[in-house]
């Protein structure tokens, strides 16, 4: 016992270290509270972490033939990691900067130091918008509406049929229109205007997904895992009415609850 304590006697402990665990413990806070729900990237992260912790544990053994392994290891499999799971890396990366408000907080701070104003979403485009659902709720017309806030979407913009117009519930409903050219995809609302449709979102990779939720809510989901969007679903099968956001799913009861949802990311987007 005396000798395996003898082998940690080398380590000081001083206000530092303290800091440093403190530092490190929110990390993989953060870390954990974002892949929670991700399989693959949780493992991904548990594999790194349990490389790292063994190559500490035969560092301070001075174990020399398994720290020249484990050092390989690390350097072939972190590039090896990087190449195969890239998107996985960069949706990791992605619900990192959510979870820890670095997106929101960072795209404030820029408008505030170039002096620009955004275009927030307001009281009559939320009416608007709120009787363009109900509508297509009673008619079971499917939708796919994106609220943008902070995160850019220009990447899925692209790859829509790109317009500025008005939020207009007509608009609304003939875009998706079962025979209307635009009424496949999603819809992406920037400010207080109508920037695309026909966009193509990223999917969810999770598993834990009720199978009545249908591709629109899985495109849904996978857009706000990896942004801070609030997305509006219209099931094209029941006419039911979902918000999501962060990835997370809620049914929305009734149009006064929608209206309160809108009034809220209109509150926050000033």
């Amino acid at each position: 016992m005396i000798k395996l304590l003898g082998i940690f006697s080398f380590l000081s402990f001083g206000w530092q270290d303290v800091l440093d665990i403190i530092m490190v413990a929110v990390i993989i806070f953060l870390l954990i509270r974002s892949i929670r729900k991700d399989s693959t990237v949780l493992n991904i992260v548990l594999v790194l972490v349990f490389l790292l912790l063994a190559q500490a544990v035969v560092s301070a053994l001075n174990m020399r033939l398994m720290k020249a392994l484990l050092g390989a290891l690390l350097d072939v499999g972190v590039l090896a990691i990087i190449i195969i799971f890239q998107p996985e890396i960069r949706h990791l990366l992605n619900r990192f900067a959510l979870s820890s408000g670095l997106t929101r907080r960072t795209g404030e701070v820029f408008n505030r130091l170039l002096g620009i104003k955004e275009e927030t979403l307001g009281s009559r485009s939320v009416e608007e918008l709120a009787e363009a659902v109900r509508a297509m709720s009673a008619e079971k017309t499917g939708a796919l509406i994106v609220l943008q806030h902070q995160s850019s979407l220009d990447e899925y913009e692209a790859t829509g049929d790109r317009f500025s117009a008005q939020i207009n519930r007509r608009l609304i409903m003939n875009i998706f229109f079962k025979n209307s050219p635009l009424h496949d995809g999603a819809m992406i609302i920037v400010g207080d205007r109508i920037a695309a449709a026909r966009c193509q979102l990223p999917m969810t990779n999770r598993t834990d997904i009720p199978a009545h939720y249908g591709m629109r809510h899985r495109a849904a989901i996978g857009l706000s895992e990896d942004t801070d969007a609030d997305v509006i679903v219209v099931s094209e099968e029941t006419g039911k009415v979902s918000f999501v956001r962060n990835g997370e799913i809620r049914t929305v009861q009734d149009m006064k609850e929608l209206r309160s949802l809108l009034s809220s990311v209109m509150e926050e987007s000033k």
